[in-house]
């Protein structure tokens, strides 16, 4: 085992653990941060989801090494100041949480989407959350609260829609 610096949360770590393991497995076993869920294990539903440097990655597939040097940032990590990010806060108005296991890998990712398209239409939302799964059926309101907060970061905003696959 070797011993591993990283950054996760704006907080630096130091774990001892293999180079290849998976950050998923380093995040809840070592840091004890419980919200990035195992889902698949696979790299297929998106419920590991995390941001590095920004950028939405399955912390079940990134091995540790990948992450050297690399800011990491959880569901814990994106509160500011103790408000919920607004990604949070439209969750819960707009009750997109059946179960809830898959709600942290999806706000993570909505979170990396709106970063990159701060206003996105509906199609991109769906193409930006393509990779994280709910199997509640949950989409729609997933979408309206995405939609929500984009809406309510923008000041006039501009009424959302409610799914995927609706015209």
């Amino acid at each position: 085992m070797d011993a591993i610096a990283l950054m996760v949360n704006g907080v630096e770590h130091t774990v001892a653990a293999p180079p290849d393991a998976p950050l998923l497995y380093v995040l809840r076993n070592d840091l004890k941060l419980k919200g990035t869920k195992f889902g698949c294990g696979l790299g297929l539903c998106g419920a590991c989801t995390v941001l590095i440097d920004g950028r939405a990655a399955l912390s079940c597939d990134t091995p540790l090494w990948a992450v050297a040097g690399k800011a990491v940032t959880t569901i814990e990590g994106l509160p500011r100041g103790g408000a919920p990010h607004p990604l949070q806060a439209a969750f819960l108005t707009e009750e997109a949480a059946q179960c809830g296991y898959c709600t942290s890998g999806m706000i993570v990712a909505a979170a990396a989407l709106l970063a990159e398209i701060p206003q996105p239409s509906r199609a991109e939302i769906c193409a930006g959350m393509a990779r994280n799964l709910c199997r509640c059926g949950a989409h729609p309101r997933i979408i309206r609260a995405i939609e929500r907060a984009a809406r309510d970061a923008e000041p006039e905003g501009a009424p959302g829609a409610a799914s995927c696959h609706e015209p």
